[in-house]
């Protein structure tokens, strides 16, 4: 596939939307969608032709949609599972969204998906494994990859490149885009140590497709991606720089635990109006110092527990 240096690779600007869930469905089927564009996560629409896939068209014939996959596993060292590219394709061309995303990561081994976002080892090496695992997967859905920086809680010592000069690389390399979640920036950010800032700032901004927003959660010693709170005013800010950098790309509010209402959801994305125009929320980061944080290694312990 040709590398495009297209901004934003051609793909438009859709506005606001949020994603797609279970909460919402009856509301939406009576209402108006209200957004510019909805989110699904891919994999809970794979092989489903009931309710979820009933709702899911009957928004798609309102505004656009985008699939946003949890299950790629771009960075695992396991063939490319092409079974599951092709349940995407046909999803895709049922669904007709206007771009495919995933994230920049590894979700298991050994065709064991962990279902968590592993951080990858930022090295030249594991750049080249999954540069050329982009453009395979790119050739074979003939469309550009869109992958998201994840939200990470610790580092390899292996690494020898920050997370941006990494993606920044990928999608100069493979002509990729990028999908920005600027609350990860800010939660790897704190947990790491590094400059938000100069994170969003060092970015081939051409190749930002797609931002999300969401709120965290600090559990103390860390920042927790929990996707159950109101935006804080530290990620509107860094929103704000991004939108202001970029000249404008499709948002996103990701909500996915204790999930408000509707209407209550749209209300907190519609701030971002008020942000663009010089306006931030004074909204402080919740928090709670005794939050229990599921990984992978509890869950296998867990189930090997009974």
């Amino acid at each position: 596939m040709s590398i495009s240096i297209t901004p934003r690779l051609g793909l438009p600007n859709l506005g606001l939307g949020v994603g797609l869930r279970n909460k919402h469905f009856n509301y939406l089927l009576h209402n108006p969608a209200g957004v510019d564009w909805f989110e699904i996560i891919s994999e809970n629409f794979m092989d489903d032709f009931g309710f979820a896939s009933h709702v899911l068209m009957h928004v798609r014939r309102q505004v656009p949609v985008v699939m946003h996959g949890v299950s790629l596993s771009v960075g695992s060292t396991d063939p490319i599972n092409y079974t599951y590219l092709q349940k995407l394709k046909e999803l895709a061309a049922k669904v007709e969204p206007e771009w495919i995303s995933d994230h920049l990561c590894w979700t298991g081994v050994a065709y064991t998906n962990t279902h968590d976002l592993l951080p990858m080892p930022m090295t030249e090496e594991s750049l080249a494994h999954v540069a050329d695992r982009v453009l395979k997967i790119q050739d074979y859905l003939q469309r550009p990859l869109i992958l998201e920086n994840p939200s990470t809680y610790l580092q390899f010592k292996a690494s020898t490149m920050p997370e941006w000069e990494f993606l920044s690389a990928l999608a100069k390399q493979t002509g990729c885009g990028l999908l920005l979640d600027v609350n990860n920036v800010f939660v790897s950010a704190h947990n790491h140590g590094y400059d938000a800032a100069n994170y969003i700032n060092s970015l081939p901004h051409e190749h930002i497709v797609q931002m999300h927003i969401a709120g965290p959660t600090d559990c103390g010693a860390l920042l927790v991606d929990t996707h159950d709170q109101p935006v804080p005013s530290e990620v509107w800010g860094l929103y704000a720089q991004a939108q202001a950098i970029t000249g404008g790309v499709s948002t996103l509010l990701e909500w996915d635990a204790q999930i408000p209402e509707y209407p209550e959801l749209l209300d907190e994305l519609f701030k971002a109006r008020e942000v663009l125009k010089g306006n931030i929320p004074q909204t402080a980061i919740h928090q709670t110092p005794d939050m229990p944080v599921s990984n992978p290694v509890d869950f296998q312990l867990q189930a090997s527990n009974g």
